[in-house]
């Protein structure tokens, strides 16, 4: 083979070992797949399909019973549908909020929208430090554009587009102008905002706790766990975390309307406590009111309830008092207020004794029965249903206060479904010699819920910044506005760099192209070349 062939043949085989090294695949290798796996998890796209994850995953939190707000409906729920709660206790489908896969859900989040936002700002930021670009050569043919004969200057021109809030630069021959430049600050402000949102909801829910209580005319409360009737902390609250303070409900009044069409609608709510801040500080005097807490180092209390506690005495069948106390009362009638109360007395002897009564705050007879005509106690009285027997609180089945069980229990004498109530003071007689009730008095009592959230003043704050964000983002448009003047003859273009923006800037151009033509109006202030960057847009 001759030398030319020679040649050609390596030629060839060079150029097609190139070839398969340009089609080889090329592998990421860990940093790679690691930057590929960044910018995926910061891009918009991500970030909307995770909040549309997040809102799907609070859905099961609604749908079935949480353990950290009502245990005892998770509880009923194994008992009635024990192999579905089974499965659904796998997923977490009972502890939503504080699963593993719901904090995920919640982390990425955060962490797309930060990966998305801080670089935007940075942008953004060297963006506003930019001077605005110089002239095209051709302004006729953007999207607005004029020419007029004239004799203003470069100067004249850009104090102009400064009165008007522009950014301004001049360069040799042109005056270039830019604002709106808020559009992508409010922008920016409402994604920051939803970072500081959620960040202020996770503190809320790991440091915060809320529960609930009832407290009866005369008793106090002091902020323990013990202390509650239902408590829902946060994953990070312990008992030392609670604020330590005290009060004491010295009294509560309830005023209705009297007389006419509204008559016993409420007119106003008033608790009067003696509070103490700490262990050790002076009792100070509050009134607490609906919607106006009692406020103790960010521990806030609110009056969500009120109800009867009327007092009764206990005497067993030994003779011996074997109660003597308030009994809080549920309202069966939201307009009279008549109540429904059980009482239990397990130290009764011979026998335990409970019982179902009916109190009436303002009772008038109606044929057979006696009812309640207003909720305030103008005329209180009781009917009272006794039962003795075994009240089941040894069993270890949980029972509510509110409810009585009369498996095991018998009437004692004869029942009616209207007996004679008891005015203040009476006493009735039981049967079998098992003892006797006195209706001694009527106390009230409130419900509290007491609630402790570290990210609520964030919250409120990142919901206000996210509106202003928001509106700045839809009504602001950035726009920019050149002018070259050669020779005496003033050529104005201009465009809008948001889309759908183009009807409104025509106007404004419109007086811009106005305010040059007719020249800087008196008392103009110097005027001169503008620093790179021109100073800050105000719009």
């Amino acid at each position: 083979m001759s030398a030319p062939d020679d040649l050609a043949s390596a030629v060839q085989e060079e150029s097609a070992l190139q070839e398969k090294e340009r089609t080889k695949p090329v592998g990421l290798g860990p940093v790679g797949w690691l930057r590929w796996f960044w910018r995926t998890l910061t891009s918009m796209r991500t970030a909307l399909i995770l909040l549309f994850l997040f809102a799907l995953g609070s859905v099961p939190g609604s749908v079935y019973p949480q353990r950290g707000v009502d245990p005892a409906r998770v509880a009923q729920y194994f008992k009635d549908n024990p192999a579905q709660a089974k499965w659904l206790d796998r997923f977490w489908l009972f502890d939503v909020f504080s699963s593993p896969w719901f904090a995920a859900i919640y982390l990425l989040l955060f962490v797309s929208l930060a990966g998305c936002v801080f670089p935007r700002a940075l942008v953004h930021i060297k963006e506003m430090r930019r001077r605005p670009p110089a002239a095209p050569r051709n302004l006729l043919r953007l999207p607005h554009g004029e020419t007029f004969e004239g004799r203003l200057t470069l100067e004249q021109a850009a104090a102009a587009l400064r009165r008007r809030r522009f950014r301004v630069a001049v360069g040799d021959g042109w005056v270039a102008a830019e604002k709106g430049y808020l559009r992508e600050t409010g922008n920016l402000l409402f994604h920051v905002a939803l970072l500081v949102l959620l960040f202020a909801v996770g503190a809320g829910g790991l440091y915060g706790y809320r529960g609930n209580v009832l407290v009866v005319e005369g008793d106090g409360f002091s902020n323990a766990v013990a202390a509650y009737d239902r408590f829902m902390p946060g994953n990070r609250v312990t008992a030392e975390s609670l604020e330590p303070f005290s009060f004491t409900l010295k009294d509560f009044q309830a005023s209705y309307v009297a007389a006419g069409d509204k008559q016993g609608q409420p007119l106003d709510y008033l608790a009067k406590l003696a509070v103490q801040d700490s262990p050790t500080a002076t009792p100070r005097e509050v009134d607490l009111k609906v919607n106006d807490p009692l406020d103790v180092n960010g521990t806030l209390t609110y009056l969500i309830g009120h109800g009867y506690a009327p007092t009764f005495r206990v005497t067993d069948g030994k003779g011996q008092v074997a109660y003597d106390g308030p009994v809080p009362c549920l309202a069966d009638d939201q307009a009279t207020y008549t109540s429904e109360c059980v009482i239990k007395v397990p130290d009764a002897q011979p026998t335990q004794l409970g019982f179902l009564a009916r109190f009436l705050p303002t009772t008038v007879p109606a044929g057979n029965a006696w009812v309640s005509v207003f909720p305030g106690a103008a005329n209180p009285t009781v009917q009272v249903f006794p039962f003795g027997g075994d009240l089941g609180l040894k069993s270890g089945q949980p029972q509510s206060v509110y409810q009585l069980d009369t498996t095991n229990l018998k009437p004692l004498g004869t029942m009616s479904a209207q007996p004679t109530p008891l005015n203040l003071g009476e006493t009735k007689e039981l049967a079998d010699g098992a003892g006797k009730i006195q209706f001694t008095g009527v106390k009230e009592w409130i419900s509290l819920q007491i609630t402790y959230d570290p990210g609520r003043e964030p919250a409120l704050l990142a919901a206000a910044a996210a509106v202003i964000g928001l509106v700045l983002s839809l009504t602001i448009r950035r726009r920019r506005v050149w002018v070259r003047v050669k020779d005496g003859t003033v050529t104005v273009g201009g465009l809008t760099r948001t889309e759908g923006g183009g009807a409104a800037f025509a106007e404004e151009f419109a007086q811009i192209v106005t305010a040059l033509r007719g020249g800087p109006p008196t008392g103009d202030p110097p005027t001169g070349n503008a620093a790179p960057g021109g100073r800050p847009d105000e719009e």
